[in-house]
């Protein structure tokens, strides 16, 4: 009941910004359809950082944990319809209810294991085998992402990944 007292509903339209860097992160996101990317400007280009769809949880988590800006912003890559819970929320939850903390660890245990997984890939493996990593780790997904945003993910060329993806 507690829960269901604190989350809103909330519909984004695909290309639609979920978060602005120039804003601190007040909200954090449960997909219950759609795909969302966090990305960040490099020269002025978007550089993809990961993306999210059903059942998982999407914020800026310096932003949000921190209540400070980071580089971060997240966009709506397909329409989105997300649970929202406002931080302030999400503590009282975690300092009242036990379960909601033990979820809340094995959540960030599991984006802790998906972030060093990534540095590894993007520090020691050759571009083939980024993107070999790419498709397993969102394999359910990958379809939906378009080329240019995995291209980016993974910090090659359009070009590149489609002489990667011909030689497959």
């Amino acid at each position: 009941m507690q829960l269901t007292e604190r989350i809103t509903i909330k519909t984004f339209k695909k290309k639609e910004l979920i978060h602005n860097a120039d804003t601190i992160c007040t909200k954090s996101y449960f997909i219950q359809k759609g795909l969302v990317r966090t990305y960040f400007l490099k020269d002025g280009k978007e550089v993809s950082e990961y993306f999210c769809a059903e059942s998982e949880w999407i914020n800026s988590p310096r932003s949000f944990t921190g209540q400070k800006l980071d580089i971060y912003y997240i966009d709506a890559i397909e329409d989105t319809d997300v649970f929202c819970l406002h931080v302030k929320d999400l503590v009282y939850l975690l300092e009242n209810f036990p379960e909601m903390e033990r979820y809340s660890r094995l959540s960030m245990g599991t984006v802790l294991e998906h972030l060093m997984n990534r540095i590894t890939s993007l520090r020691f493996t050759t571009a083939k085998e980024k993107y070999e990593y790419f498709c397993n780790v969102y394999k359910e997904i990958y379809g939906r992402i378009p080329l240019g945003m995995v291209a980016s993910y993974l910090g090659i060329t359009q070009e590149t990944l489609s002489r990667i993806r011909a030689k497959k």
